[in-house]
């Protein structure tokens, strides 16, 4: 009932500060609508120190931002400026085109603070890839959540346990936040062809072998599957319908043609991108990263 287990990539930041990427992997380029899956902490960040992405593009996806520690300020092309705080939403729709940053506020940074949360993004549906951008913040105090067994769950997006997320999202899905108390078992009745679970903290077994943070299980499709602790664990159930077709990543894009994939790198490295209010920094192309020719 295991369909892949996958061991995150990582990646040094610098000043202590790394990301695991779990999705896309080798042998597993998505699961359902997620199409990239990354880990960023825990780390404390000294006075001084701070997170800077600086302003970058997107097309083609849906970035999810979601926070257990610390904050993170968003500011983007739309003239959003939004800090999200554990337990909140970032839901930002790239469509065509978006520029956006992720730093960290003056007054966290001058006292220094804990940041650790998950990025991950939504492939669109081809009818949405050339949507219009959009922004939406969703306080964590709107998100479902319910008890049930000693598991604490808060439905993130999609619809899952009879449950509807009010984040809009544009094909079928769920992301949920579990947390399981010591010696409580949960079954994972969501009846999608794909799912996954990301161990944040602490361990989960699942028949009868035993899974460390960090590490993502892929079910086989619409198995009955049930996982437990012995100590207590926060783990990420996400997962959904695949989308319709396969779907294309190079750098921050996300399309269903390399045309396309092509076309939005000359526009950001010709400035064809609209820009951030208050920002003039911005990341540029990659000069070393694969040929746009050179993937499938």
């Amino acid at each position: 009932m295991l369909d892949t287990l996958i061991i995150p990539r990582t990646r040094d930041l610098g000043d202590g500060f790394e990301v695991r990427r779990a999705l896309p992997a080798m042998h597993k380029r998505a699961v359902g609508p997620f199409v990239f899956f990354d880990q960023m902490g825990p780390v404390t960040l000294a006075p001084g120190k701070g997170l800077d992405v600086r302003p970058h593009p997107h097309i083609g996806l849906a970035t999810v931002t979601y926070l257990f520690e610390g904050e993170i300020l968003h500011r983007d092309s739309l003239g959003s400026v939004q800090p999200i705080r554990p337990g909140d939403v970032n839901w930002m729709t790239a469509g065509r085109g978006i520029v956006h940053s992720e730093r960290t506020s003056p007054e966290l940074r001058a006292s220094g603070h804990r940041l650790f949360g998950i990025q991950t993004w939504v492939g669109l549906p081809q009818a949405d890839e050339e949507a219009a951008p959009e922004f939406l913040h969703m306080p964590g105090t709107r998100l479902p959540q319910w008890t049930h067994d000693g598991v604490e769950t808060r439905l993130i997006l999609g619809a899952c346990g009879g449950e509807r997320s009010p984040v809009p999202t544009r094909s079928p899905m769920f992301y949920a936040d579990a947390q399981l108390a010591t010696g409580a078992r949960m079954a994972l009745r969501f009846d999608y062809s794909e799912r996954a679970a990301y161990v944040v903290q602490g361990t989960i077994d699942f028949e009868g072998k035993r899974f460390d943070s960090g590490q993502m299980l892929v079910f086989a499709a619409r198995e009955s599957v049930s996982i437990s602790t012995a100590s207590g664990a926060r783990v990420l159930l996400f997962g959904g319908e695949p989308l319709d077709g396969e779907r294309l990543l190079w750098w921050n894009f996300v399309a269903s043609s390399k045309d396309r994939l092509a076309r939005a790198a000359a526009d950001w490295k010709d400035g064809r991108f609209a820009s951030i209010a208050g920002e003039t920094e911005f990341i540029p192309l990659p000069e070393n990263a694969p040929r746009l020719v050179d993937y499938p």
